[in-house]
C-alpha cells in the first residue's frame, strides 16, 4: 500500500468524487456505497450496493445473524461486484490492469474515511477480474493497494 500525492492524488480524489455520485444511488437502509473502475482515464464500471436486482426490498441481516455465521452477512450486493459486473457488461476487455475506487457514505451523504480492507468477497472478485489496484480513502490520505495485498490484508482482518 502507498499514499497517494501530488497529481496522482488529485485524479484519486476526482474518481472518488464520482464513486459519491454513484453511491448516492444506494437504496440500502445501512449504509451506502460506491464504486467506479478506471482504465486509461476512462470509467469502464460504475456500482453501487443495494438488494439484488427485482428485489423491491430487502431486510438488512446484519445484527440478526449468528456471530458465528460463514458469510457475507449484507442483504445488499456490494458496490465493486456490481462496478465488475458493469464493466463486464459494456468493457470486458478493459478489465486487466484496471483500478477500483470505493467510498462509502453516511445516511446524510457525507464521505466516511476507510477502515482496514476487509471485504474477501470483493477482494477475490477483482483478482478474478484481473483489476490491479483497489483505492480507499483512509484518515491519513489516498491509499493505493496492490489486489494481491487488499486480497491478503482482507484474508487478515479481525475487528
Amino acid at each position: 500500500m502507498r499514499f497517494l500525492s501530488g497529481r496522482e492524488k488529485e485524479e484519486a480524489l476526482y474518481y472518488l468524487k464520482e464513486a459519491e455520485k454513484v453511491a448516492k444511488e444506494s437504496t440500502c437502509l445501512r449504509s451506502k456505497c460506491g464504486s467506479v473502475i478506471i482504465k486509461g482515464g476512462q470509467i469502464i464500471g460504475r456500482g453501487y450496493n443495494s438488494p439484488p436486482k427485482n428485489q423491491k426490498t430487502a431486510r438488512c441481516t446484519k445484527g440478526d445473524l449468528p456471530e458465528d455465521f460463514k458469510s457475507d452477512k449484507a442483504c445488499c450486493v456490494h458496490a465493486e461486484q456490481r462496478a465488475v459486473m458493469n464493466a463486464l457488461r459494456g468493457n470486458p476487455d478493459k478489465l486487466p490492469g484496471s483500478r477500483l475506487y470505493f467510498i462509502r457514505l453516511d445516511m446524510n451523504d457525507n464521505i466516511l474515511k476507510a477502515g482496514k480492507p476487509y471485504c474477501t468477497i470483493c477482494s477475490k472478485m477483482a483478482l478474478d477480474a484481473d483489476i490491479s489496484e483497489f483505492v480507499l480513502w483512509h484518515e491519513e490520505g489516498i491509499a493505493v493497494y496492490d489486489t494481491d495485498e487488499y486480497n491478503r490484508l482482507s484474508f487478515a482482518y479481525s475487528e
